[in-house]
């Protein structure tokens, strides 16, 4: 039986090629756990923002917000985590077994490696041309991935011989009638059977309770309001239904004038981050599309139903669809037609425009923003703000 290790003089030992790969399986941990915390943080910490929202073209929390980060009901982490697991699981089998499963044990870390750097390309590309945002991290684990497979192809080529598939079979039965491994194996099989049943699928937000049962109108500005008739706290928001943390921030703040309707009113003010009327803010294309939803907002306050019609916006910008006024419809009750001369409408583009112009006035450059009292707060309302009309 020729033996794993045909170390040559001109060959570093194996050692040297065996220790990064366990380095680079551990990073791969560490990196997925990480991954996996930050998408959790993304959709239930209000001001969360991670330190690799760079830009718009670098930033994972763009990449995180996104439907593609969602895998068969679970983020697309906790399969890179079960991934790099798995990777260990091998790894051991280099260590424990005999000489005779080792040479075949890398084939299949090898084709593992494969399988991984594959997905790790069909995820680059979503990312450069559906999402057009890159994550750092995740490109970390696809270098990882890259690596992992480069290590596993020169550990092949320098101290392996070929393989015959029944000897990838004899390895793949050696691994499975280890017990330690068998053992391995099926905690990563429950582990995702049990995550898919217990972890409440938090990316997934209620729509807000029915508006029927607050106070609602329009400030003399023309501004729809909800919620105290006669307020002590009033708050203005600057938003952007395609801004996913305004979308955060606009389930907070329903829930807090449904828990106070006598002291607090929520004063909506529109201000897309769309190039086409916000050009001086937003000079290229982003969130192309969110002027016309403003537009499609403005006209259903004046049939007095915006509010449905603004979470009916939000829905729609959470999940990444198209832009269609058929579904709006659809959702709210009114005529497709009519939403989508609305997009159309000069006079509906000017009041958009008036709206936008006095955020500029405010020095407004991002959503979503607050303005309480005269004072602006990019981005989040201070709990200290907040708290003394809790109570």
């Amino acid at each position: 039986m020729a033996r794993l290790l045909t170390h040559t003089s001109d060959h570093l030992p194996y050692r040297f090629y065996t220790i990064p790969v366990l380095i680079l399986i551990l990073l791969g941990v560490i990196d997925t756990g990480y991954l996996a915390w930050l998408h959790y943080q993304n959709y239930t910490n209000l001001s969360f923002s991670s330190f690799c929202a760079l830009s718009k073209s670098i930033n994972c929390d763009t990449v995180a917000q996104s439907p593609w980060s969602i895998f068969w009901g679970l983020p697309l982490a906790l399969w890179g985590l079960g991934g790099y697991t798995l990777f260990l699981i091998l790894f051991s089998a280099i260590f424990r077994d005999d000489a005779a499963q080792k040479k075949t044990v890398w084939y299949l870390f090898f084709l593992l490696a494969l399988f991984f750097s594959g997905i790790s390309l069909y995820l680059g590309y979503i990312s450069a041309t559906l999402i057009r945002a890159h994550c750092i991290l995740c490109m970390v684990s696809y270098a990882l991935n890259f690596s992992l497979l480069l290590y596993s192809w020169l550990i092949i080529r320098r101290f392996c011989e070929p393989a015959s598939p029944q000897g990838i079979v004899s390895a793949i039965r050696s691994i499975s009638q280890s017990p330690a491994r068998r053992g391995g194996l099926l905690c990563i099989c429950g582990a995702f059977i049990l995550a898919r049943l217990i972890i409440p699928p938090y990316w997934l937000y209620t729509p807000p309770t029915t508006t029927s049962q607050l106070t609602h109108g329009v400030t003399e500005q023309g501004h729809p309001w909800i919620g105290a008739e006669h307020p002590q706290l009033t708050i203005h928001e600057y938003t952007d239904y395609q801004c996913f943390q305004c979308s955060k921030v606009h389930l907070f703040l329903r829930q807090l004038i449904m828990e106070h309707p006598k002291t607090i009113r929520l004063v909506h003010h529109h201000y897309p981050m769309d190039h086409a009327f916000n050009n001086v803010i937003v000079p290229e294309p982003f969130h192309v599309g969110s002027g016309k939803m403003a537009m499609i907002g403005i006209f259903a306050a004046s049939r007095d139903k915006f509010w449905k019609m603004n979470d009916a916006l939000y829905t729609m910008g959470r999940k990444k669809e198209a832009f269609n006024t058929r579904t709006l419809a659809e959702m709210t009750g009114m005529h497709a037609g009519e939403l989508a001369a609305a997009t159309r409408s000069e006079f509906i583009r000017n009041i958009l425009l008036y709206d936008i112009r006095e955020g500029m006035k405010l020095e407004i450059i991002g959503t979503p923003t607050f303005v309480i009292n005269g004072k602006v707060y990019p981005g989040a309302i201070p709990a200290e703000i907040l708290h003394p009309y809790l109570h």
